[in-house]
């Protein structure tokens, strides 16, 4: 459905139409618009991180831990399946978040050579004020959409992304 006003996607589609039209370039449409979107997503998202004195993915870790409910605990392999980073790279990235207090390692009662790591104070209360900024932008952004459209839309995304779920 278009409502009359053409974008930089439909400009990029009838460019390529132009220049191979033997080539069916309609993925463009979405696939295009998806991108673009996600460019402007990053941007507000990042805004709202730092508007909380956080990085991407020092929320990525912080919110990890909050979702995972009290004592707000979780393992460092617990953490890299969830944050999809390798194990080396999740062991830098609790080290940086323990140096500024956000987090804290702790022996895992069960196994006296693995560690745990929790959600300090200060790392609950800046996740929590980080998730409620991100939730207003997000909110803003889909007030484009009417429910019944921010539904069907979520319910489509979900069918293109299992795809790619399924190979991880």
């Amino acid at each position: 459905m278009n409502d009359g006003h053409e974008d930089e996607v439909d400009r990029i589609i009838a460019a390529w139409t132009r220049v191979r039209p033997d080539l069916d370039v309609s993925p463009l449409a979405v696939l295009s618009r998806v991108s673009r979107l996600d460019r402007h997503l990053d941007v507000a998202r990042r805004g709202a991180f730092a508007r909380n004195q956080l990085e991407p993915w020092e929320f990525d870790v912080l919110a990890a831990l909050r979702r995972a409910g009290e004592p707000h605990v979780l393992s460092p392999g617990a953490l890299v399946t969830q944050t999809m980073v390798t194990s080396g790279t999740m062991t830098n990235r609790i080290d940086r978040l323990e140096a500024r207090g956000l987090v804290a390692r702790a022996p895992s009662p069960e196994d006296r050579r693995g560690v745990l790591v929790r959600l300090t104070e200060s790392g609950l209360s800046r996740v929590d004020a980080a998730f409620s900024d991100l939730l207003a932008v997000e909110h803003t952004v889909l007030e484009a959409l009417d429910p019944a459209d921010e539904h069907a839309m979520a319910d489509l995304l979900r069918r293109l992304v299992a795809q790619f779920d399924t190979l991880t």
